[in-house]
C-alpha cells in the first residue's frame, strides 16, 4: 500500500467510523474550516460513515467562495482596460461580479491569463515591459506567501509594471467571527491544515480556551478527516476544549517561520469583508505601505467601488453553516455551475459546488 492508499484505505476508514460511533453518545455540531475537507467529505461519503448524531456544518472555508463582490468588481474594471495582462488563479474566472465574470470579460477580448503562481505574472512583467501586468492575489493564508514574494522580488528588482490586487484572508478571525454569532451552532471545529502548515496553531490555542471549544487540526484525505473527527468528538463527549494535531507529518506548532516573515515584512493585518459574512475585524491582509509603488488599487484608482450581493443568493447562510446548500430554494434551478448566483456554486471548494457535482440533496 502507497502512501496515498493509506489515507484512503476502506478497511481503515470503516474502523475509525466504528470508533467514533462508540465514543459518540448526544448530538454535536462540528465545522471543517477548508473547503478541501468539504469536497472530501461529500465525495468520499464521510457524513454518511457517522452516527446520525453528528451534524458537519461546511465553513468558510472556500477562499475563493469569501472574495468580496467589490473585489471581483475591481478586478473587472482593471482586466478592462486596454493596457493591462490580468492575471488570476482559474477559480476566479467564473466567479460572479456585479456585471459578469473574468471569463466573460476574456471572451470580449480582454488580456485575461490563469497562472499557477504569482511569480507567473511576474515573469510576465518582465516580458512584457509596456504593458501593465497585475495579479489577483486572494486566498487564505496557504497562498499569501508566493504572493508576499512576487512583492518583495517586484520592489527588490524595481519594476514598474506590475502591481497586485490583494484580498488574502485570515482564518482565525473568521472563526472568532463564527463562535461570537448569535447564530452560532459550531461545538468543535476542524482545522485547515494546509493553513497551518504555514502559520502553525499557536493561534487557535487562546479561540480553544476562551470559546472552551475543541478543535484538530486535521489534512484532505477520508483516513484524515475520520480521525480528526474522533479525536474531536473524544474531546467533547470528555469535555475537553484543547488544540490537537492530527497532521503531525505536516504541520508543526510554529508553523513554516521564514513563511511568516516574508509575509510580516510585505502585509500588514487590516480590517476586510467576506463574501455573504460581512466585515470582521482583522481578517485580511494587505499590502504595507512600504510597497504602495505596487498597489493596483492604488495604482488605478478603486477605492470607491461598493456593491451589494444578489438576494437571491443565501451563500452567505451556507458560509456560516446556517443551511447546508441543497436547502438553498436556487441551488440546481437557477443556481448552476453554468450559470452560478455566487462563488459557493463556481468554486473547486465551494459547499455547493460540491453538493452539487457529487448529487446530494
Amino acid at each position: 500500500m502507497n502512501y496515498l492508499e493509506a489515507y484512503r484505505d476502506p478497511e481503515t476508514a470503516k474502523k475509525l467510523a466504528a470508533a467514533i460511533r462508540a465514543v459518540t453518545t448526544r448530538p454535536w455540531n462540528i465545522m471543517e474550516v477548508c473547503g478541501g475537507q468539504t469536497h472530501s467529505i461529500i465525495k468520499y461519503g464521510i457524513d454518511q460513515l457517522l452516527p446520525a448524531a453528528i451534524n458537519l456544518i461546511h465553513g468558510p472555508g472556500c477562499p475563493v467562495c469569501v472574495t468580496p463582490l467589490a473585489y471581483i468588481d475591481k478586478a473587472l474594471a482593471i482586466a478592462a482596460q486596454p493596457d493591462v495582462i490580468f492575471c488570476s488563479f482559474g477559480d476566479m474566472l467564473r466567479v460572479p461580479g456585479s456585471q459578469g465574470d473574468l471569463l466573460s470579460l476574456k471572451a470580449q477580448g480582454a488580456d485575461i491569463r490563469i497562472v499557477y503562481t504569482p511569480l507567473d505574472a511576474l515573469a510576465l512583467a518582465q516580458q512584457n515591459p509596456s504593458r501593465q501586468v497585475v495579479f489577483f492575489g486572494v486566498g487564505f493564508e496557504t497562498t499569501a506567501p508566493t504572493t508576499a514574494l512576487a512583492a518583495y522580488q517586484a520592489k527588490r528588482s524595481g519594476l514598474k509594471n506590475f502591481s497586485l490586487l490583494i484580498c488574502h484572508v485570515r482564518v482565525p478571525p473568521v472563526m472568532q467571527a463564527l463562535l461570537n454569532s448569535p447564530n452560532n451552532q459550531v461545538q468543535g471545529f476542524l482545522g485547515a491544515g494546509h493553513v497551518c502548515s504555514i502559520m502553525g496553531y499557536h493561534e487557535y490555542l487562546p479561540i480553544a480556551a476562551q470559546h472552551k471549544i475543541p478543535i484538530v487540526i486535521t489534512g484532505f484525505e477520508p483516513v484524515d478527516i475520520l480521525h480528526g473527527l474522533y479525536l474531536c468528538i473524544k474531546q467533547l463527549e470528555e469535555r475537553r476544549c484543547q488544540v490537537e494535531n492530527e497532521y503531525g507529518r505536516v504541520v508543526k506548532q510554529q508553523g513554516n517561520l521564514a513563511a511568516q516573515q516574508l509575509m510580516a515584512q510585505v502585509f500588514t493585518i487590516v480590517d476586510r469583508s467576506w463574501r455573504g459574512l460581512g466585515a470582521i475585524p482583522a481578517s485580511g491582509l494587505a499590502l504595507s505601505g512600504g510597497y504602495d509603488q505596487w498597489n493596483a488599487e492604488q495604482r488605478f484608482a478603486l477605492d470607491d467601488i461598493n456593491t451589494q450581493e444578489p438576494a437571491a443568493c443565501r451563500s452567505g447562510e451556507v458560509l456560516q453553516g446556517l443551511i447546508k446548500p441543497a436547502q438553498c430554494p436556487e441551488f440546481g434551478n437557477s443556481c448552476t455551475p453554468e450559470h452560478p448566483l455566487g462563488a459557493t456554486m463556481v468554486s473547486s471548494e465551494g459547499a455547493c459546488a460540491a453538493y452539487y457535482r457529487y448529487r446530494r440533496g
